[in-house]
Parts: structure tokens; C-alpha cells; sequence
């Protein structure tokens, strides 16, 4: 078996299996372990690790997951993630969890962190508020505050108050973390037929349930194994897709997208990997670091608050431009207000930019995908005889 192929196969174990087994075996490892679930788009994974947790992705079930008990908590006209969710709860599935923290992603994301609160009030449940405001400076106040609390009271869930030494480390760590993502995405951008997203997608859901020095080791073997390897260069139109930065699509749409005549050399699934785009400063204020390095470091993402009118059209050009891309292709989740709500402004300045665009919705645990390969497949062949490259 290859060194890449032994990589991919134990990152797609992880994902395919929703009990969350090396969570489970990662706590059984020594007494006093604690776990915290995190859910899209972004929560502060180094305050976490500095707490002495191990910080836990929850991304839903997908198609592996029949909904049963959860369609009882929600209406059916919001997206499937939240009962997806709760099903996994409500199965035992996220029974090792001593906390679950809820992003302000949106309204659905909200309720459910009081649902959370509700059913299982014995786990710590934190709504985080993410700043949201047009000065930088008191959003890095506002925010610092904030990681501060947090950081006191899942030192107090875990027994395991942190220290400077303690946050100092596992700052080190995820920004060693987000270089590593960001060296595999800059690879994927400039030679896509040596990384599929596919193989990329099933890493970066594995990265978000086990420890980060059980991590980056496979993805330098990955990276080793690649760049060993003979290049099979194929001529495919080049497309960012956009709107999946919250609800997770399917591993099989995302195949299908890139074996439709595709390569995806731009997205925003599972953002929060790497949503802070700089280097986390490890001298000084290592708190006021963190917070100061969101405020002014975020990349764009539709949970978070654009004070430029213009600025969504401006973005989706640059980020086209960036990554060299054919055209854009809007995939979002059923009834995802923010995605749905950006997609005009993003569409229009993809437009002004002379790409061209393609737009369906998707569910977590869609099955059937002769639909979107034909749509895609369409698309890829239009770029290429009327594309700007034509």
C-alpha cells in the first residue's frame, strides 16, 4: 500500500464513522481527559488545547446518519444540519463531550446551543458571540474578553487550569497547524490534479477530531507521498465553489463536482481550519494575540460582518484571481440564510469579473448526484468553449 494511500484510507476511516472512536479512545488513553465539540464555523481551538481538552469538530452525520429522534427538535424548513446534530446526541454518539461550544454562525445555530442547554444539562454549553462590529479595535477588547471567560471556565471543566505556558503552546501548535493547511490548499490551488478535494476534504475533517501531534505527522506523509510522485496533469476548468462554509456537503458531491470535468481550486468547506490567516503572535498578550489576530486576520466568510458595501463583490473577484479559477460555482446548504442571503452580492461581482456561475442547493445527506453531474459537467464544458480562457 502507498504512503499516500495509507494517509487518505485512515483519514477516511475517521470520517466515516460518526461514533467519533479515536475521540473515545484518545480519552480512555488517561484518566481525566476531557473532550469540548465545537460546531461551524469557527471557535478558538487553541483555548481549548490550552485547557488541556481536546477540541472536537461536529459536522453532523451526513448520509451516514439516519434521522430519527431529531426531526422532532425542528421545523423542516431550515437546513439538516441541527437535527443531524442532535441526532447524534440524542444516539449517545457525543456522550464522551464534557463541553459543546456554538458559534454565532446563525439564528438556527443559536437555538440550538439552548436546546443543548435544555437536554443535557449536565455539559458545559457556551454561545459564542463573535465580534461583529466596524472598529477593530473594540472587537479585539470585546473579544479578548470573551476568550478570556472561556478559557477560565473550561479550565474549570477539565481540572486543568490553563497557564501562559499552556496557551503559549497550543498557539504554537495551531499555527504550525494552519501553515501545514495552508501549504496543502496552496498545492491543491497551483497543481490540482496532484490533490483531489476529495482526499484534501476527508484530511481536514480528520484533523478536527484527533490531536494535533497525531495530525500534522500524516499530512507531511501526505505531502511527502505527493510530491514523490509522477505528475498526471488533465486539462479541467478550474472553479471555486462557495456557500458550504457551515453544512458540509457530502463527500459524494464533491466527487462528482471534480469528476464532472472540475478541478476545485478554491472553497470554504470546514473554514474554520483555517479562518485566521496570520500568525498568532507568541510574545506579550497571548490572549489579546489571539483576539486581535481574528479581528484583523479573519478571512471573509458570510458569519462575519463586512463593513464595505462593496466588499463581497470585491472579494469573490480576488479570491477568483488568487486562485486562477475558470468561473464559480454557488453550492449551499438548503434554507442557509447567510449563504443564500450573500449569494446576489458574491454573483454580481463574480459577473462584473467576467466569470461565469452556476448555482444549486445541496443537503448533508443527499444521496443521489446524477443531477449535479450533469449541471457541473454542463458548466465545465461551457468554460472551455466560452469561457474568458476560450
Amino acid at each position: 500500500m502507498s504512503a499516500r494511500k495509507t494517509v487518505v484510507d485512515w483519514a477516511f476511516e475517521i470520517y466515516d464513522d460518526p461514533a467519533f472512536p479515536l475521540v473515545r479512545a484518545w480519552l480512555d488513553g488517561a484518566p481525566g481527559r476531557r473532550a469540548a465539540g465545537y460546531l461551524p464555523v469557527y471557535a478558538p481551538r487553541e483555548v481549548i488545547r490550552a485547557a488541556g481538552m481536546l477540541p472536537v469538530g461536529i459536522h453532523g452525520g451526513g448520509e451516514r446518519l439516519e434521522i430519527i429522534k431529531g426531526d422532532a427538535f425542528y421545523q423542516s424548513y431550515i437546513c439538516h444540519l441541527p437535527r443531524s446534530v442532535i441526532e447524534l446526541a440524542e444516539s449517545g454518539r457525543l456522550s464522551m463531550l464534557s463541553a459543546v461550544l456554538f458559534p454565532s454562525t446563525c439564528d438556527v445555530i443559536r437555538n440550538l446551543s439552548g436546546v443543548w442547554q435544555l437536554r443535557y444539562p449536565r455539559v458545559y454549553v457556551r454561545y459564542l458571540d463573535l465580534p461583529q462590529v466596524a472598529d477593530p479595535q473594540l472587537g479585539t477588547e470585546f473579544w479578548r474578553g470573551e476568550l478570556a471567560i472561556l478559557l477560565r471556565d473550561l479550565g474549570e471543566v477539565s481540572g486543568t487550569p490553563a497557564t501562559e505556558s499552556s496557551l503559549r503552546e497550543a498557539i504554537a501548535a495551531d499555527n504550525e497547524l494552519r501553515a501545514m493547511i495552508r501549504q496543502l490548499y496552496a498545492l491543491r490551488r497551483d497543481e490540482p490534479w496532484r490533490v483531489p478535494t476529495e482526499e484534501l476534504y476527508v484530511l481536514m475533517r480528520a484533523g478536527e477530531v484527533v490531536p494535533a501531534g497525531e495530525f500534522l505527522p500524516r499530512v507531511r506523509a501526505y505531502l511527502e507521498a505527493v510530491a514523490g510522485e509522477p505528475p498526471r496533469v488533465r486539462d479541467r476548468s478550474r472553479v471555486i465553489v462557495v456557500g458550504a462554509f457551515c453544512e458540509q456537503p457530502p463527500l459524494g458531491l464533491i466527487k462528482t463536482i471534480e469528476r464532472s470535468g472540475c478541478f476545485i481550486v478554491d472553497d470554504d468547506f470546514l473554514i474554520g481550519n483555517r479562518l485566521i490567516e496570520v500568525e498568532v503572535p507568541l510574545e506579550g498578550d497571548l490572549l489579546g494575540n489571539l483576539a486581535r489576530s481574528f479581528v484583523r486576520g479573519a478571512g471573509k466568510t458570510s458569519t462575519l460582518y463586512e463593513p464595505d458595501p462593496d466588499g463581497k463583490a470585491k472579494l469573490i473577484a480576488a479570491r477568483a484571481a488568487a486562485a486562477r479559477a475558470d468561473g464559480v460555482i454557488f453550492a449551499s446548504a438548503s434554507f442557509c440564510d447567510p449563504a443564500l442571503l450573500d449569494r446576489p452580492m458574491l454573483k454580481a461581482g463574480a459577473e462584473a469579473a467576467g466569470l461565469p456561475c452556476m448555482a444549486f442547493k445541496f443537503a448533508e445527506n443527499t444521496g443521489q448526484f446524477q443531477q449535479y453531474r450533469e449541471q457541473t459537467g454542463t458548466f465545465a464544458d461551457s468554460i472551455k468553449l466560452w469561457g474568458p480562457n476560450a
